[in-house]
């Protein structure tokens, strides 16, 4: 049976607010230009998955917005300051028939191969159960999928991981090192770095590492 076309749901807060823990991550680099660059590496692997039929990208900035039109991702206005989950169940309610995924911003490292591997075991059996994939520690989510005609009932936050997980959603544990490795904090985008990071945030470390260099 060939794979389904999956449309993936990726919120983005306004630039100003995303990724605050990475502030100063990258001196010299404007943060709003690193929290874009995040998102837009994000969405050019999702479009480059082949199971993925569509980007539905959340926001209410419009720097965002534009570079997701740009790479070929559909956007949907998002209600301002209302959180994380709604803005998930805002964009999979716009497509109840189809396999739907809610997928974080801030994984600059992703490989197409690895997001279609995941989405590819979300569709096995039980049938008709949400599944999700944790970050790298284990405590958060980077990606929550379901089947068609099953609520995305997203809870997405601290310790999202036990939450999805206790309300119904099945782990996937499969090995997905670029998929896992969300960026949270300066640390965490070395280790995207070391994994290869997209050309957008790499164009970024590239103007901060010879500084570097000569100091």
């Amino acid at each position: 049976m060939s794979q389904p076309r999956w449309a993936v749901v990726v919120p983005v807060k306004r630039l100003t607010v995303a990724k605050s823990r990475l502030r100063g991550a990258l001196p010299g680099v404007p943060h709003e230009e690193l929290a874009l660059a995040l998102a837009a590496d994000t969405l050019r692997a999702v479009l480059a998955c082949p199971a993925v039929a569509e980007a539905l990208v959340v926001t209410d900035d419009h720097r965002v917005a534009r570079a997701a039109r740009a790479v070929g991702a559909r956007t949907l206005a998002d209600l301002p300051d209302a959180g994380l989950n709604v803005a998930f169940r805002h964009g999979a309610a716009q497509t109840p028939t189809r396999w739907v995924v809610g997928l974080t911003a801030d994984l600059p490292a992703l490989r197409p191969d690895e997001l279609a591997a995941a989405l590819l075991a979300a569709q096995r059996d039980p049938e008709g159960v949400r599944r999700f994939v944790a970050d790298a520690p284990g405590t958060g989510t980077v990606l929550l999928a379901a089947p068609p005609g099953v609520d995305l009932d997203p809870r997405f936050g601290i310790d999202s991981a036990a939450a999805h997980e206790a309300s119904g959603a099945l782990p996937l544990t499969g090995d997905w090192p670029s998929l896992r490795r969300d960026v949270d904090t300066a640390g965490d985008l070395a280790d995207a770095a070391r994994l290869g990071l997209g050309p957008r945030t790499a164009a970024l470390l590239a103007t901060v590492r010879p500084a570097r260099a000569t100091s």
